[in-house]
C-alpha cells in the first residue's frame, strides 16, 4: 500500500509540473486498470465533452467483476489535458471459494458467491501531449450488497490508448 501511495503522489506531482498542455479531446479510450483488489481492462466512451461512460472488466483472485461507471469530467487546476472526474455506477461479478480481500478485512468463502453493488469514482486523468496515451489515478468507493453489506475502498491506476 505504501508503494501505491508513493506512485500516486509521484504521478500527481509529475502531472502538475508539466508545462506543455493539450486539451483532452478524444472520443474513446481502451486500456488497462490496476486496482487495489482487481486488475483488468477498461474502455471509456465520451458521450459529450464533459461526460463519459466507462466499463471495466476486473479479474481478481478466484473471481471476475464487471463495473459500469457514469463519469463527469472537468478541467483540473487550470491545466489543459488534466481532468478531474467523478461519478457513480454499479458492479456485478462472482468469486469462488477462497479469500476475498476488502478494505475492512478479509472475507473467507467456502463456495461461489455473487458480487453485486453500487460504485463511485473520484480521480484525475491526464492526456499526454502529442501522444495517444491517457493516465488516470482514482479512488473507487463501493458498497457490496450481495455478500455484505460492507463498504470497500480501492485505489486505481489506469493506462489507456486514446482513439
Amino acid at each position: 500500500m505504501k508503494k501505491l501511495t508513493f506512485i500516486a503522489l509521484f504521478l500527481t506531482s509529475f502531472l502538475l509540473i508539466s508545462k506543455k498542455s493539450v486539451a483532452q479531446d478524444y472520443p474513446i479510450a481502451a486500456g488497462v486498470k490496476f486496482g487495489g483488489y482487481e486488475n483488468g481492462f477498461s474502455v471509456k466512451y465520451f458521450t459529450n465533452s464533459t461526460t463519459a461512460l466507462e466499463g471495466i472488466l476486473g479479474i481478481r483472485n478466484h473471481g471476475i467483476v464487471i463495473t459500469g461507471l457514469y463519469e463527469v469530467h472537468q478541467e483540473a487546476f487550470k491545466t489543459a489535458g488534466l481532468k478531474f472526474y467523478y461519478g457513480f455506477g454499479a458492479h456485478v461479478g462472482s468469486v469462488g471459494s477462497g479469500v476475498y480481500k476488502t478494505y475492512g478485512g478479509d472475507q473467507y468463502y467456502n463456495d461461489n458467491r455473487i458480487l453485486l453493488g453500487a460504485d463511485g469514482v473520484l480521480g484525475l486523468e491526464y492526456k499526454i501531449a502529442d501522444a495517444p496515451i491517457a493516465i488516470s489515478l482514482d479512488l473507487n468507493p463501493r458498497v457490496e450488497l450481495a455478500t455484505g453489506p460492507f463498504f470497500d475502498l480501492a485505489p486505481g491506476l489506469g493506462l489507456k490508448y486514446t482513439f
